[in-house]
């Protein structure tokens, strides 16, 4: 992809794929940021959470610590896109990661946006910050709920600072990608973060992109070929990747 194409969301292989126990590299983190600054996803074996921001690739780890992560750790899964900040709006308190998708559903519906793809940066000052993490697990066609009942800690972020990452894909696009709001979140000083399942935020800043093409990357491997993606739980992935 061209790097001066910012209107391109670029995503590694599927949540279908991921879902169902595909969690090999299919490309690196190098590679993954030729292809955009801002964004979210995992790591091979599912070894954390990934934050893309500022050109920058974190990873948190089960207990919420962030470090930068090296540039040949694989990449099973991710969405990435060059941010322009098309839109900014400044947001007051939101009491809920439920009223907070629906402030950003407002935002993109009244500019029709709903069967287009967004990305979004929340700059802002939280009360609490819900989330999650996991560390690796090496398997094969294992899917990820169990992948990560073996392996993911929930934690809580009080009083603190930072921002929340969250790309949104259309319900037709469901299995390419979750379908919705899908958010994580790194401290302004990029030292804690995670996959976010509620939030309370005081103020904040909003900051968001219509995304309206799409290149996907997929596995290139025979092993890519044994799963049966249409059989992915929509289920399984909701309660994966949003709750």
């Amino acid at each position: 992809m061209n790097p001066n194409d910012k209107t391109k969301m670029f995503q590694v292989s599927t949540l279908q794929a991921l879902a169902l126990g595909y969690s090999r590299a299919v490309i690196n983190v190098a590679e993954l940021m030729k292809h955009g600054d801002i964004g979210l996803g995992t790591f091979e074996d599912v070894n954390g959470e990934m934050i893309v921001i500022d050109g920058h690739c974190y990873r948190a780890d089960e207990n919420g610590d962030v470090n930068e992560a090296d540039g040949d750790i694989g990449v099973p899964f991710s969405s990435v896109t060059f941010f322009k900040k098309d839109r900014s709006f400044d947001i007051g308190c939101m009491e809920s990661v439920d009223k907070l998708k629906e402030y950003l559903n407002l935002r993109i519906d009244e500019n029709f946006g709903l069967n287009s793809m967004h990305m979004a940066r929340i700059d802002g000052s939280f009360k609490r910050v819900c989330a999650r993490s996991e560390s690796g697990h090496r398997s094969h066609h294992v899917s990820l709920k169990d992948a990560l009942s073996k392996t993911q800690r929930d934690f809580n972020f009080d009083d603190v600072r930072g921002t929340l990452v969250c790309v949104y894909y259309p319900d037709y696009m469901d299995g390419i990608n979750a379908s919705g709001w899908h958010l994580h979140f790194i401290s302004e000083d990029r030292k804690t973060g995670g996959h976010v399942f509620d939030v309370s935020m005081t103020n904040g800043t909003l900051y968001l992109d219509k995304v309206t093409n799409i290149e996907i990357t997929l596995p290139n491997e025979p092993a890519f070929d044994t799963y049966t993606l249409k059989n992915a739980s929509k289920d399984e992935i909701k309660s994966v990747e949003q709750k």
